[in-house]
């Protein structure tokens, strides 16, 4: 049965309509941390070519940001510093079919800090007995730490290197550990290390089995589909891409 609205009632429900259309403009970007300054400065440019709309990034790593989506997290967009987050996104159908595309590139890289460092030189020098830290992205749930401990295995020296390994939640959180000097070398992206080159400095590059490589897609069932679908486009249109290669980032 339908009962009549009262003033009061229809104030609360005018006011709930007015509250979700506010949001609605909303554009949610739930990105890897490692693109976290690229994304801050793409961001107000999305939201000058589309008037109205404003951008909300959640940083974080990758795997962290897939289990929020999949637990119901509010999401119009998923960026993944790797392919497997994404493999497994699709697998649980929480993107929509279609919209994943690779928008830009990176490098693993093996750093240590610019003071104090002991002047490492290659991966090898993780044997010095002075190398009693290591700091890794956790290869459980970030990518940069799968992606390292994939050419520590290849070059033989994850055995050696997984008891030193001080376990980082993002690639952010490693960099950080070595950018304060609280270990004695870390494995970030090549863009990380960019960003405080005065504070760490570049080992090596580090080879990995498969390119770093970053895809991007449209959350499922997105509370603002349509303006996700265009921030899809906008990061692969030369604008975008050119804000992406100051940060560092490569085609992809």
């Amino acid at each position: 049965m339908n009962l009549p609205l009262t003033r009061r009632g229809l104030g609360a429900a005018l006011l709930a309509v007015t509250s979700l259309s506010a949001g609605a403009a909303d554009l949610t970007v739930s990105a890897a941390a490692s693109l976290g300054n690229a994304f801050k400065a793409l961001g107000p440019i999305f939201e000058a070519r589309h008037p109205g709309t404003t951008v909300v990034f959640n940083f974080g790593a990758s795997d962290a940001l897939l289990t929020q989506i999949a637990r119901g997290a509010p999401a119009d967009v998923f960026a993944s510093a790797d392919q497997d987050a994404m493999d497994r996104a699709e697998a649980r159908k929480l993107m929509v079919p279609g919209s994943r595309r690779n928008f830009a590139s990176s490098r693993l890289v093996m750093i240590e800090p610019a003071e104090g460092a002991l002047g490492l030189k290659a991966l090898a020098d993780l044997r010095r007995p002075e190398v009693r830290r290591i700091a890794i992205g956790h290869p459980a749930s970030v990518p940069a730490g799968r992606y390292a401990r994939g050419a520590l295995e290849a070059a033989q020296l994850w055995t050696l290197a997984e008891p030193k390994a001080v376990m980082a939640q993002s690639v952010r959180q490693a960099l950080d550990y070595v950018a304060r000097g609280e270990v004695e070398a870390g494995f970030v992206y090549a863009t990380d290390a960019a960003g405080l080159q005065d504070k760490v400095r570049v080992v090596a590059q580090v080879p990995t089995a498969t390119p770093v490589t970053y895809p991007i897609a449209a959350v499922a069932g997105a509370p603002n589909g349509a303006a996700a679908l265009g921030f899809l486009d906008f990061v692969a249109s030369p604008a975008a891409q050119a804000v992406l290669a100051r940060h560092g980032f490569g085609k992809p």
